[in-house]
């Protein structure tokens, strides 16, 4: 049991549901990265999403995007981020999880890149343009090394479907919300709720939904079918806007927290 599992046993105890916070490694900088994770911590964030930034993120809209460009721009790489995760590690307990696409894993060394996961203290990792059927060495090394391998549901996916990649998800089965591109909103799609239900009638294993939930009352909507609410870009569109950042983070996150643990 990794610190995944133990962070969802625990707000299971306590009747509530995970608020799950995405940025990007080294948007604007790293040393930024840092003092947002900290700032999400503190408002009561209950898991962390790094995006490990990439020049062509198929899956991400326009913000998130552009948070990869800014961290590129600074010459973000996979072992600089491995090394911001070691130096966060050291002060914080909290889990975190990396979302990557295959291609850096890949050129990193699918091995050396659970070696050094496991090192640093990710605890899971999400790869959105690996399909389940391909996934073998991955899951094995991750296995291996303790680490959750984490898959995505789509809503066109099928039962046969949701029921091989719930086999296959550790920590967390990640629900994408909308077909598309992440990004915050205005308003998700009115199944939402029911396919939430319908993956959990499939699994014991929990569920956390992402993509396009914008603000409080989005989340706490979601919260109420789902196990854990996954926000990423509106946090990551804050970031881009510099002003003022980290306290906007902070009151952002902390509204955000308190509407999907008070469901």
């Amino acid at each position: 049991m990794n610190r995944i599992d133990r962070k969802f046993e625990e707000l299971k105890r306590q009747k509530k549901k995970a608020f799950i916070a995405y940025i990007t490694a080294g948007d604007p900088n790293f040393a930024m990265t840092k003092k947002m994770a900290f700032a999400l911590e503190r408002s009561g964030a209950d898991i962390i999403e790094l995006g490990i930034p990439f020049s062509d993120p198929l899956a991400d809209g326009p913000t998130i995007q552009a948070a990869s460009r800014r961290a590129l721009e600074k010459k973000a790489t996979l072992k600089r981020v491995f090394v911001m995760v070691s130096q966060i590690r050291k002060k914080t307990a909290i889990p975190l999880v990396f979302m990557t696409y295959y291609n850096p894993v890949l050129k990193y060394g699918v091995e050396n890149f659970f070696r050094k996961c496991k090192a640093c203290g990710v605890d899971g990792v999400i790869v959105p343009d690996l399909p389940y059927e391909e996934s073998d060495e991955m899951v094995k090394l991750a296995k291996q090394s303790g680490i959750a391998a984490i898959f995505l549901v789509a809503p066109t996916s099928t039962i046969a479907r949701i029921r091989q990649i719930a086999k296959r998800s550790k920590g967390f089965i990640y629900y994408v919300s909308l077909t598309g591109v992440t990004g915050a909103r205005t308003k998700l799609p009115k199944e939402v709720i029911s396919n939430v239900r319908r993956v959990k009638r499939l699994t014991g294993k929990p569920v956390a939904v992402g993509f396009g939930i914008a603000n409080a009352r989005q989340a706490a909507s979601v919260a109420k079918a789902a196990d854990g609410v996954i926000i990423g870009s509106a946090i990551v569109k804050i970031i881009g806007e510099k002003k003022n950042a980290e306290e906007r983070v902070f009151r952002f996150a902390r509204s955000l927290a308190r509407a999907i643990h008070n469901v």
